[in-house]
Order: C-alpha cells, then structure tokens, then sequence
C-alpha cells in the first residue's frame, strides 16, 4: 500500500529534535521556526513534557469519556486560570477543525439558526462545516457547499453591517481567527471586532473566535482576541495546547447549558493528552513564556524591518507575516536548503510566515535574522 499522496514534501526526513532544532537522517542540523504550524510551542521534547509523558504511560494511557478523569478536571482548571476564562466551560477533542465543529455546532443548537458568517481569507479547517467556512474553494468539496454559509470581506464594517441587517434574525454565528494564520497573517482592527460583538449581541447571535493558531500565548496575549478587551461565547483551540501531542478544545461561555449527549468524542481528552496539555500550560506558566513571545517578537521586527525587499511585518507576539515585494518561496527555499531554517508560506504568495517556539532565545533569534539577511540582500 501506498501513501495517499495529498502533501508536497521537502526531501528532508527529521528523526530527531531538541528545543528548536531539528536533524535529519543525515545528520543535518536545522533551526525550526514554524514548528509545525504552529504546534511547537514550548520546543521540541521539553523535559518537563517528556518525563510527564513518560510517567502516564506507566498509569494508563487510553480509556473512554464514559468514566470519570481527573486529569480533564485539572486541564481545565490549569486553563481557566491562565486564560482569564475561569468561569467557562471546557469541551476536549482531537484537533482544531474538530474544535470549530463542535463549536458551530453547538452555537446552532443554542438558538436555533442556521447560517454562519465567515470572512475572507479564512481558514478553520478542513472537515464538513469547518471548510465550509473556510476561504479556499480548491479544498471545499461540492458536498460542502450551501447557502448557510455567508461570506464576508475581512475588515468590511460597512458589507458586515449590511449582511446583518438582511440576515441577522438567521445568523446562529460568526466564527473568526484571533489572527488569520494561512490568511497571512492579517490582524483584524479593534473596530472591526467591536462591530462583531456588537452585532452579535443585537441579534442574537455567538461569537466563535477560533485561536487555533492565534492562541496559546503565541500573540503575547494568552488569547489574541484579549489585546482588544473582547470577550467572546465560545473559542476553539488546538495547535499549540498538546506541543505536537493531537488535543484541541472548546472554551464555552456558562450561558449555554450541557446535556447528555450534546457532542461527544471517542479519543478527545484521554489521559495522555490531557497530560501533554498540562505539561504545556506548567511550561508556559513557569518559564514567563508568554511575555518571552511579546519580548523576542519585538526584538526581531526590530531588527529585520529595515532589510531589503520586505514590503511590511504583520506581527503580534511570535506570530510573524513577513510581506515581501515578491513570490517568498525563493527566500523560504534558500533558508531552508541553504541555511537549515524552516519557515512557512501562506495564502497570500508573498508572505513569509514566521512560528517559532516560544520559549526561542536571541541566540536562535539571531541565527533567523543572519540567516534572512543575507538571502534578502542577495535576491
């Protein structure tokens, strides 16, 4: 049997990490500042991570939702306290698509509509309603598509405005990113969310903020959406929490109420992601890693802002879109073969798209900021 071959590779085959680096079989060394979109957030094989691991294995690993778990419980008290979001409620599953899911699902189960406002240049995943709000018609299937689901220009307060006052008696929920990731980085304005919450409240409608990428302490704030004082019903999560381990959730506002049966999962929350996801939150809490994020973020907009043919830095915390004044792939190709750096691309072709661990120092900052020097100084 074959590989079902939907993935463009690098021929690069990584078998071993530590921090923020990678090596290949070879025995190459590689920077890695993408962590795997996203996913890598307190570095690769962090100690206090493994030992964790490694001692559940020796308890038990896997047993369904229809018996008790304390680790859930300690999950979402770890959680609620760093978050802010104390007196919400947590629902585990397996991924970020999984997450937004249960969250649309769950916001048309509250008040009986059935459409959905999304926004261009989005991007929440690739399963039946989560790609139908996602802005790529390449990955949406004919299946997927339906009337249900309004798009809307990314920070267009006037077109929002309008669809609202056409269709909000049937609009269940709007669900946006904190920060669009694939989109390119694209921050939305305090105005523009403002104008969501407020039209969401007019009529009865949730708000879905999707921190799948966004959150996790990866802006410098816990949540993106909270540099902007907004508070949302529910927020999906996933990419960072479990640091390579599959975990997302879904943080629910106390003013919808649980029911048997309601939603439901097979593997989201058993007993090694759960652990995964408190050595993370541990990690994050001890080692100061979201003001680390606010920190080196500044530092390397701050030094590489001036170098040639880049346009703009699009930027919050350690999330990084790095506009250039043509196609990135030449630049992300050159980091990569030529200096062992892994970054990433997005939908918008001349966007460079920076993740690294939060927990980087200067000195890996600064491998980055040599390594793009000379390959935009060259081109």
């Amino acid at each position: 049997m074959n590989l079902f071959n939907v993935y463009p590779l690098f021929n690069i085959n990584p078998i071993k990490a530590k921090g923020s680096f990678l090596w290949d079989d070879k025995g190459i060394k590689y920077l890695d500042f993408y962590g795997g979109h996203a996913v890598i957030s307190i570095g690769h094989n962090h100690p206090h991570y493994q030992t964790q691991l490694k001692k559940q294995l020796d308890k038990i690993s896997f047993y369904s939702n229809s018996v008790q778990n304390e680790l859930q419980t300690e999950l979402a008290d770890k959680l609620g306290k760093i978050s802010g979001y104390e007196n919400y409620n947590l629902f585990l599953c397996n991924s970020g698509a999984e997450a937004n899911e249960n969250a649309l699902k769950l916001a048309s189960f509250h008040n009986g509509k059935n459409k959905i406002l999304y926004f261009s240049g989005s991007f929440h995943g690739r399963t039946s309603a989560a790609v139908s709000v996602t802005d790529n018609p390449k990955i949406v299937a004919p299946v997927n598509y339906s009337e249900r689901f309004i798009k809307c220009e990314w920070d267009n307060i006037e077109q929002l405005e309008g669809i609202f006052d056409k269709q909000g008696s049937v609009i269940s929920s709007v669900i946006i990113e904190g920060i669009q990731g694939v989109g390119g980085i694209m921050i939305p304005s305090v105005e523009f969310l403002t104008k969501i919450k407020e039209l969401c409240e007019k009529h009865d409608t949730v708000l879905i903020l999707d921190e799948v990428q966004s959150g996790y302490g990866r802006s410098g704030y816990f949540f993106a959406h909270q540099e902007f004082g907004i508070e949302a019903d529910i927020i999906t999560i996933a990419k960072g929490m479990g640091n390579g381990f599959p975990i997302g959730g879904v943080l629910i506002h106390p003013k919808f109420q649980a029911t048997n049966g309601l939603l439901g999962t097979t593997f989201g929350g058993n007993h090694l992601a759960c652990v995964a996801a408190i050595a993370v939150l541990d990690v994050m809490k001890d080692e100061g890693l979201i003001k680390n994020a606010q920190e080196m973020g500044e530092y390397i907009e701050n030094e590489i802002k001036d170098f040639p043919h880049i346009i703009s830095i699009r930027r919050k915390g350690l999330m990084i879109g790095i506009e250039l004044d043509r196609d990135c792939s030449e630049v992300r190709n050159n980091l990569l073969y030529n200096h062992q750096i892994f970054t990433g691309n997005s939908n918008d072709k001349t966007v460079l798209r920076v993740l690294p661990a939060l927990t980087i120092k200067k000195e890996e900052a600064n491998l980055f900021i040599n390594a793009l020097k000379t390959v935009v100084e060259n081109l």
